[in-house]
């Protein structure tokens, strides 16, 4: 591992090519932070795959591209004398001390789940009106839901124990088993939601990140899929000559590899 100086001074080195991009580079030159948010945006969800196929070189790529993003934002916002990269790491670190106050101040805690309480209380403190101000609104609603369920878990709205959990799970789903009789799209829409926020809370008690679980479904089902694709291909046949059982048979082989 690098030095605190050899880190330093790469961070400087980075620093130094942003400065001569958004000097001599057409493209960079031209980047605004709104031209760059999409991109920004695109290569968290990057680094959010590495992290989830646990390709650690893919990590370390990744979190290249988004610490690039970053010093972009700050040089842009220097150039309109808003603030430098200095301001955003001064920024943060004052954000860490003072939520930090069993770390930095005489505030003792027990445990991770008293670390958040006091988090959510000090935010209060600092002048916002609600826990959940924090909740981006652009965020994936699945995300969403387990955000809001943090947040709110934070100044102790919650439940207790996990069969309460479970049992509100089994609620919902009843209720939308009922509107499944009515067919009525708007109310089934509600419940088949309700049913979704109360399996994410589950998750939340059985310490499963929610999002994780199904993009690893996917990422299963999409391998199981594709080996159908090739197998019916090799057998010369496309799936919408196949029937059911057939494809069931290398759908079984799939979940065996």
């Amino acid at each position: 591992m690098h030095s605190r100086k050899e880190q330093l001074d790469a961070f400087d080195r980075l620093l130094t090519l942003m400065d001569e991009l958004r000097e001599q580079c057409p493209w960079d030159k031209k980047q605004t932070m709104q031209s760059l948010r999409h991109l920004t945006i695109e290569e968290t969800y990057e680094l959010g795959d590495a992290i989830l196929e646990n390709n650690l070189d893919e990590v370390k790529k990744e979190l290249g591209d988004l610490l690039l993003h970053i010093v972009f934002y700050a040089k842009i916002g220097a150039e309109s004398q808003d603030f430098d990269i200095a301001d955003v790491a001064h920024s943060i670190s004052e954000k860490l001390i003072n939520r930090h106050p069993h770390i930095y101040g005489e505030v003792q805690v027990e445990n991770e789940e008293e670390v958040k309480q006091n988090w959510e209380s000090i935010k209060l403190k600092e002048g916002k009106t609600s826990v959940l101000e924090g909740v981006p609104n652009s965020l994936p609603a699945l995300v969403k839901a387990n955000r809001i369920q943090e947040k709110v878990s934070g100044v102790g709205f919650d439940w207790e124990r996990p069969e309460q959990v479970f049992e509100k799970v089994q609620e919902e789903l009843a209720e939308l088993q009922e509107e499944v009789k009515s067919q009525n799209p708007d109310r089934l829409e509600a419940e088949f939601g309700d049913v979704l926020f109360s399996m994410v809370n589950y998750a939340r008690f059985l310490k499963i990140n929610p999002e994780n679980a199904l993009e690893r479904t996917n990422k299963k089902f999409i391998k199981r899929f594709q080996y159908l694709e090739q197998q019916a291909k090799a057998s010369g046949k496309t799936l919408l000559e196949m029937t059911l059982s057939e494809m069931d048979v290398f759908w079984e082989q799939a979940k065996s590899l």
